[in-house]
């Protein structure tokens, strides 16, 4: 079995030997599909230079760039200049890459007394938020897909739980929003991609057994990818970090060959577990944790997911979504735009305000902090890996559309309104007393440049 069950590897080195097995057998076919890509890469850097020419006068209108390559996919898409079919599979491998490195520098810039320090919101948004927002996914999910069973349901729950901020980057960087407003989102989006994972092998575990795919002892499978996962990750990340640690003090690093160091430790734990029957989406997470702590003091410029080569690559990811969701227009239906907007509303703003319970924020607070959970590139990788179990075969189309919409619709709500909601919530900190606890001080932790976006 492919994905996250056995590995995210393995289905890449299954796509890559499918490939080039058509290849060898045809000729034609290979100079043809060899010709196909490369009109899409001109196409691409073709959109990311003229996009970049009236960047900063796009931006003013609340235009992001996600938006814009979206829309640039789904019209190449659409005329079928760009194949859906040929760019899953890129699809897959190049967002699987891009979430690596992401949940790797994420987690390894948490400073871990600092992040005690500042808990209160992140952890209640985390441990009590999060879960809660897959279940209520988990449960909608399931009153208005009634084909789905309560684990595929809770499949899609996993999904869409993650948030991504540097799709709201005008809230994270505002210095009209309170610092400490900004941390909790910031702090969020940066570690609950990797606290979806272990949910998600879970129900695809249960999902698969349920079906009759697996054995009922198939749950075991899960836990021992999430064990190997966390083992490795551990290894990978103080080994390494003790390298660079010791490479440093000594001067042998230069600056950039540290950054690209960090990046490569981040694929290789996501690239060495996969073969072993590990999730490397959990060694990168986990690995990064583990090198962070180990180097100690790490320089946010190190761990940067480089803001050209990183927003290059993302970038990649969105215009290939917006390429690929024109195949999957004809599944789309009333029930499935509901359960997007849904997603971005009551499935993840309940959750929030529960969570929030007792912290004695504003309305307003609880709010905002519930509107700017933007769905970006975990929830994108994390389908595609989902879709390769055979569970979930026959449901690919409808579970690929249903996620694919949140994303679009979360790209262009959240990028739209986070200028606009930034400021309207600005007026209200603006009117709050000087010891509201939005206002307390907090320890700032090194921002997340890799996804300013639009910038």
């Amino acid at each position: 079995m492919c994905v996250t069950i056995r590995s995210e590897s393995s289905c890449l080195a299954q796509h890559l030997e499918n490939a080039a097995a058509i290849h060898l057998g045809d000729a034609e076919v290979k100079d043809s599909t060899t010709i196909m890509f490369e009109i899409e890469f001109a196409i691409f850097a073709a959109i990311v230079f003229v996009f970049g020419l009236v960047s900063r006068r796009v931006e003013r209108l609340n235009v992001t760039a996600p938006m814009v390559f979206i829309a640039a996919g789904m019209l190449f898409g659409a005329s079928h200049i760009v194949s859906s079919a040929l760019n899953t599979g890129v699809l897959l491998l190049v967002g699987s890459i891009a979430l690596a490195l992401v949940l790797f520098t994420d987690a390894s810039r948490i400073n871990i007394s600092l992040f005690r320090v500042n808990a209160n919101l992140p952890a209640r948004l985390l441990v009590i938020g999060l879960p809660l927002t897959i279940a209520v996914g988990a449960v909608i999910a399931a009153l208005l897909f009634t084909n789905l069973t309560i684990w595929q349901a809770a499949i899609i729950g996993a999904v869409l739980a993650p948030t991504d901020a540097g799709l709201g980057q005008a809230i994270v960087t505002s210095e009209r929003v309170p610092v400490r407003i900004r941390e909790a989102l910031n702090v969020e989006s940066g570690l609950n991609d990797g606290g979806s994972v272990p949910f998600l092998l879970v129900f695809l575990a249960l999902a698969a057994i349920q079906e009759g795919v697996e054995p009922p002892s198939f749950w075991v499978v899960a836990a021992e990818q999430i064990g190997i996962g966390v083992v490795i990750g551990i290894l990978v990340g103080v080994a390494g970090g003790w390298l660079i640690r010791g490479a440093t003090r000594r001067g042998w690093m230069t600056r950039t060959f540290k950054r690209l160091s960090f990046m490569a430790l981040a694929i290789l734990a996501w690239g060495v577990t996969g073969p072993v029957g590990g999730s490397g989406f959990i060694a990168a997470f986990v690995g990064g944790f583990a090198t962070g702590a180990t180097v100690g003091d790490v320089e946010e410029a190190t761990t940067d997911f480089s803001e050209a080569e990183g927003e290059l690559l993302l970038l990649a990811v969105f215009f290939l979504v917006g390429a690929v969701a024109t195949s999957l227009l004809g599944v789309l239906d009333w029930t499935i735009v509901l359960y997007a907007i849904l997603s971005l509303t009551v499935i993840r703003m309940l959750p929030v305000a529960i969570s929030l319970v007792g912290t004695k924020l504003r309305r307003s607070s609880v709010l905002f902090l519930g509107w700017f959970g933007p769905r970006g590139l975990a929830s994108i990788v994390l389908v595609l890996v989902a879709l390769e179990e055979p569970a979930l075969a026959t449901l690919a189309p409808q579970i690929a559309t249903i996620v694919l919409a949140t994303v679009i619709l979360s790209v262009f709500a959240h990028g739209i309104s986070a200028q606009p909601g930034a400021t309207l919530y600005a007026r209200k900190v603006a009117a709050m007393d000087s010891d509201a606890p939005e206002l307390r001080d907090v320890t700032r932790l090194p921002s997340r440049k890799r996804r300013r976006m639009s910038r």
